[in-house]
């Protein structure tokens, strides 16, 4: 419903200049209120490649304008430092230990939600429905299709064989993604079988970790080693590169996902996702957001822009993510990965990874 406001003070005080007068402050501070109400401030780790197209579909939907502040780091930082005058509404990012970070700042403010209760699976979201996962993302194994023999590699645990040694490729262990994975290692076989298994993977190494996920899939391409680990996403943006050779890179190499035979936990899953910031002043704005992206549009356009899992069960992944296999999920509340990140970099500190 809109209201008129200049008509229904004229009407109400009209022949009363020192009312009008008086109430002028009043009007401002309604106007400067009322102009947040639709817009929605976003602090986002996501480029903005990747999040614009459901910002767009957003605003066509609701009228809600979004105002997005991008950058790889130091946001959990300047949302800290800015107190309650902060402008952030909603933060997006990718990764359960950079959710964490936020909580663990307390950045980040519980919200209900029936919407996010009924989209969001229990073992993806906060226990204080603080930070809600939007869409999953795989650990995978790629392997050199002339020089890894099918159906050889079925677990994250076989790379620790010392069939393997010098023919493992590896992104720095400190990244997060592989922290992540590091921590799901240790949720399943404590601390001291998870060192064993790191310090023999590093022993298998082919070079030094080094580059991102892309990079491992074109040194096998090069030769330089016949396996590596990656997020399922790079193998699509691989595959559907406009550059030709990165194209061959992905024809390369054929695509594992670990854990799935009967009664194995399942491949290691981490999430990008979102909450409300802990001094919103939009929050049913912000809400709004969250829920609009655990929904049908935008769970399908995690699949066709970045060949992401969507989180919502009553969602099917995308063409293209079923016709790779819909992997068996390792269902560990995400939260104990992001308990046992600190664990976890300590152990690929000791390795060397």
């Amino acid at each position: 419903m809109s209201v008129d406001i200049t008509s229904a003070f004229s009407t109400a005080f009209l022949g009363s200049s020192k009312k009008l007068i008086f109430l002028l402050p009043l009007i401002a501070i309604f106007w400067s209120n009322n102009s947040f109400a639709n817009e929605v401030n976003i602090y986002s780790h996501r480029q903005p490649f990747l999040i614009n197209p459901f910002l767009e579909e957003f605003t066509k939907k609701t009228g809600i304008k979004t105002n997005v502040v991008y950058s790889t780091k130091g946001l959990a930082q300047r949302l800290k430092a800015e107190g309650e005058n902060s402008p952030a509404d909603v933060i997006l990012t990718v990764d359960i230990g950079r959710l964490y970070i936020y909580e663990d700042y307390n950045l980040l403010q519980p919200i209900k939600s029936n919407v996010l209760d009924s989209n969001i699976p229990m073992h993806l979201k906060s226990p204080e429905n603080k930070w809600f996962a939007l869409s999953k993302r795989s650990r995978v194994i790629v392997a050199s299709k002339t020089r890894v023999e099918e159906n050889t590699i079925k677990r994250i645990e076989d790379l620790a064989k010392p069939e393997w040694k010098g023919r493992i490729c590896s992104r720095p262990g400190s990244h997060v993604y592989n922290r992540a994975l590091m921590a799901s290692i240790i949720a399943a076989h404590g601390e001291e079988k998870a060192e064993k298994w790191a310090a023999s993977f590093v022993n298998n190494l082919a070079r030094r970790p080094q580059g991102n996920d892309r990079a491992q899939v074109k040194a096998i391409f090069e030769g330089q080693c016949d396996i590596a680990i990656i997020n399922n996403y790079y193998f699509g943006k691989l595959k559907y590169s406009e550059d030709k050779q990165q194209q061959k890179w992905a024809e390369a190499v054929n695509l594992i996902f670990p854990n799935q035979e009967k009664n194995d936990r399942g491949a290691h899953m981490n999430i990008s996702g979102g909450g409300v910031a802990i001094h919103s002043k939009n929050k049913d704005n912000a809400i709004m957001l969250l829920e609009f992206l655990s929904e049908e549009m935008s769970q399908n356009l995690y699949g066709k822009i970045n060949f992401e899992y969507p989180v919502n069960p009553s969602i099917e992944p995308s063409e293209e993510l079923a016709g790779w296999g819909i992997p068996i999920e390792d269902k560990i509340p995400i939260i104990k990965i992001a308990e046992l990140g600190p664990l976890a970099q300590k152990i690929i500190d000791r390795v060397g990874w």
